[in-house]
């Protein structure tokens, strides 16, 4: 099994942010999805395209510019579990499963 650790930090411009939510912009459930895949890919050094989400939970809002950790590990049947923290707390996690 291997792990790792990547750091992101949201764009304070990134498209996502001029409509959920004007006024009050976060981060969008996708967004952490899609940064969780592109860093999974970069664990595996493979695509995943036609991989699935086993499941995922988002736990607290994410605000532009937070530094984020994505922690990913691969477990034995070959999914990949995700967690997402910033600024000491838990924000998403979930898993990626290989096509069947």
């Amino acid at each position: 099994m291997s792990s790792a650790d990547y750091h992101w930090s949201v764009p304070a411009d990134h498209p996502s942010f001029a409509g959920h939510f004007p006024g009050r912009p976060i981060v969008p459930g996708v967004v952490l999805l899609d940064q969780a895949i592109r860093f999974t890919e970069q664990l595996l050094e493979r695509p995943v395209s036609g991989w699935q989400i086993g499941n995922a939970k988002f736990l607290s809002p994410v605000a532009p510019q937070e530094e984020l950790t994505f922690s990913l590990l691969t477990k034995p049947s070959g999914a990949i579990a995700f967690t997402v923290r910033a600024a000491g707390r838990d924000v998403a996690s979930g898993s990626l499963t290989p096509a069947p």
